[in-house]
């Protein structure tokens, strides 16, 4: 009986190769939009907080000195602000292009071990076969000896 080879046993190799390079660079991808999302957080947050505290001292009563402080500084923030939220798109969408590429190179793969399956198992049967057939011999010559004999 002949072992299994499967013919394309490289290139399902190769595919899985390509599909755990994509793997890294989705898990990149992923960790550099969750940095920039932090990022923007951090920064809503520290605008939110600014402007409660504004509020606090509005109450209080503060110089105008202190309002045009805290206009320019709310006024950076949200310049900031608008630049990580364009950073935050970039990386979401480069992360949902990984995404779908590592979904592409998942059912490649996939296809290759099926096909591998079924080739297995046609090669299964046709081992199978080829047993029975030889037995069939066997029986035959073992009869046909008895016979003679």
């Amino acid at each position: 009986m002949k072992p299994y080879h499967y013919r394309f046993e490289k290139v399902l190799t190769f595919r899985e190769q390509e599909k755990t390079e994509t793997e890294v660079e989705f898990k990149g991808a992923v960790e550099a939009f969750e940095t920039v999302a932090t990022k923007l957080y951090d920064l809503l947050k520290k605008k939110e907080d600014i402007l409660m505290e504004q509020q606090v001292k509005m109450t209080a009563g503060f110089s105008v000195n202190e309002i045009h402080h805290y206009a320019r500084f709310i006024t950076s923030l949200e310049k900031r602000t608008a630049e990580v939220q364009q950073q935050v798109m970039q990386a979401r969408s480069k992360m949902n292009w990984y995404e779908n590429k590592l979904l592409e190179k998942t059912l490649e793969v996939r296809k290759f071990e099926k096909m591998r399956e079924k080739d297995h198992e046609n090669h299964r049967a046709e081992m199978e076969q080829l047993e029975a057939i030889e037995l069939d011999e066997l029986s035959t010559l073992k009869f046909r000896g008895r016979e003679n004999g």
